[in-house]
């Protein structure tokens, strides 16, 4: 479980380089790594556990090396300090930082217990089989390609419609007028999308077109006035199970989270 580190290890920038490239001493055996305190600051030891949490926000895909736990150290050994200053002037008591901190535990806390949940409620084979063929039972939903241009004005749009009543060529109508950035430079071509992509709007006069027609009034749509070609259509096929698997079982991850977020509430009074 990864665990998001406080902003004031940051501070470790105001470490100085030379101090930061210091080797560190050579690793200890594994056994005496797990009980030697990473520090000792005024008596009170950094455990070496705290080490391995900051290693890996810190690391950033760098390899392991003395370099970066002299920097590790370092920047514990600041927290630590800063920490305790703070708590020496009663900064723990100001309202604002207080919910902050008790935010970020309660925090922390719930992702443990959720992560904990999905652990002792773990997604079986036979979920997945089921999940998968009642996907594999269900129509699949036709995919679209499509030409549109976009304007701002129905005037406009209808004059560009008569312009293709003149055999005026779509795509070099959409490259000059259209205001669709995404696919203006391409002539207004649409990649292959199932209705859910569109605004209903857009999605209901896409479906009624047929091949190779064009709509021959403006498309109102909260971004202006369409004039949309359809291109295609095609009904996709469901991947075979091993190439979908992990997806079904981040799915049933999440119902899991809900279920647990679910049980939760059920047993609390809220007001």
């Amino acid at each position: 479980m990864r665990v998001a580190l406080l902003p004031a290890l940051i501070l470790l920038a105001l470490t100085p380089l030379a101090q930061a490239q210091t080797p560190a001493p050579a690793a200890p055996a594994p056994a005496a790594a797990a009980s030697k305190p990473l520090a000792v600051v005024d008596g009170k030891p950094i455990p070496a556990l705290y080490g391995d949490l900051v290693k890996r926000e810190m690391a950033q895909g760098q390899p392991d090396s003395p370099q970066l736990d002299a920097r590790v150290r370092e920047s514990l050994v600041n927290l630590e300090l800063l920490s305790r200053a703070a708590l020496e002037k009663g900064l723990d008591k100001e309202p604002n930082l207080a919910a902050a901190l008790d935010i970020r535990r309660k925090d922390q806390l719930a992702k443990a217990y959720l992560e904990d949940y999905v652990k002792v409620h773990p997604v079986t084979d036979t979920e997945i089989q089921a999940t998968y063929d009642k996907a594999k039972a269900q129509p699949m939903e036709p995919e679209y390609r499509a030409h549109h241009i976009l304007v701002k004005t129905e005037a406009e749009a209808k004059k560009l419609i008569a312009e293709l009543g003149k055999k005026a060529k779509f795509e070099d109508l959409a490259k000059k007028y259209s205001q669709d950035p995404g696919s203006a430079k391409n002539g207004g071509a649409l990649d292959w999308s199932d209705r859910r992509a569109f605004v209903p709007e857009f999605s209901n006069a896409l479906a009624s077109l047929k091949k190779g027609e064009t709509t021959q009034t403006p498309v109102k749509t909260q971004f202006g006035y369409h004039i949309i070609r359809l291109d295609d259509t095609r009904t996709p096929k469901l991947p075979p199970l091993d190439t979908v698997r992990g997806e079904i079982v981040k799915q049933l991850q999440q119902e899991r989270v809900r279920d647990a977020i679910t049980a939760v509430r059920a047993g609390a009074k809220i007001e």
